[in-house]
This record gives structure tokens, C-alpha cells and sequence, in this order.
């Protein structure tokens, strides 16, 4: 890992962490954001750890697996780290299904917090 850039091995380690906490219990996903951050789940908004953690929690599911296809991350011109995720989810006994989520990370107090997140299933409604 150490011939990587340093946004890519923050980068992926953000996204094993965020994806082990989510798969085994997302409640503990409030630790990852801020009181400023946004996600946008299927189209929806919410703003805030507390909002984002209520949404998260609720998710219609008792138990997830997420595997990672692909992953990019960039550095941002004002030092942040932007991440790009592909891959595959298994949500209870529901078919395996495509998903794509972004993240941007921001160090706060030495500390790499999501700010911005945003996620979709890879589902084509052409109706």
C-alpha cells in the first residue's frame, strides 16, 4: 500500500471501514459524519448525523453484505478526498443488486469525516 498516493490509501481505508460498519451495525455510522453533512439515498436528502444515522438505521433490512467491484478516489483542490464506489449488495433474501455511492472526505481535528454522500441502486427504470 505504500506505493499508493495518500488520498488513495485514506480512500480505501474509509471505504472498508464504512462498509464493515454498515454491513455488521450502521447505527455506528454517526461516528463517520458530521453535524454539516449531507446524503442523498435514492433521490432523498437528509442533512445532519442525526438525520443521516435515523435514515441509515431504518433501511427496511435486517442484514446486508456489501462487495466492493471497483473504487477510485481523487484529492480535491481544497484538500479533500473524493471516493467513487461500484459494487454489489445482498440486503436479507433480496436478489444481489448493483449499487454506486460517492463519498467526500474532509480531515477535521486529524480525523477523516464523510461531509457528502450520495447513493443508488443500479436500477434502470426506462418507464
Amino acid at each position: 500500500m505504500g506505493d499508493k498516493p495518500i488520498w488513495e490509501q485514506i480512500g480505501s481505508s474509509f471505504v472498508q471501514h464504512y462498509y464493515q460498519l454498515f454491513d455488521t451495525d450502521r447505527t455506528q455510522l454517526g461516528a463517520i459524519y458530521i453535524d454539516a453533512s449531507c446524503l442523498t439515498w435514492e433521490g432523498q436528502q437528509f442533512q445532519g448525523k442525526a438525520a443521516i444515522v435515523e435514515k441509515l438505521s431504518s433501511l427496511p433490512f435486517q442484514k446486508i453484505a456489501h462487495s466492493i467491484t471497483a473504487q477510485d478516489h481523487q484529492p480535491t483542490p481544497d484538500s479533500c478526498i473524493m471516493a467513487m464506489v461500484v459494487g454489489q449488495l445482498k440486503a436479507d433474501d433480496d436478489p444481489i443488486m448493483g449499487f454506486h455511492q460517492s463519498f467526500i472526505l474532509k480531515n477535521i481535528n486529524e480525523a477523516w469525516v464523510c461531509t457528502n454522500d450520495m447513493f443508488r441502486l443500479a436500477i434502470h427504470n426506462f418507464g
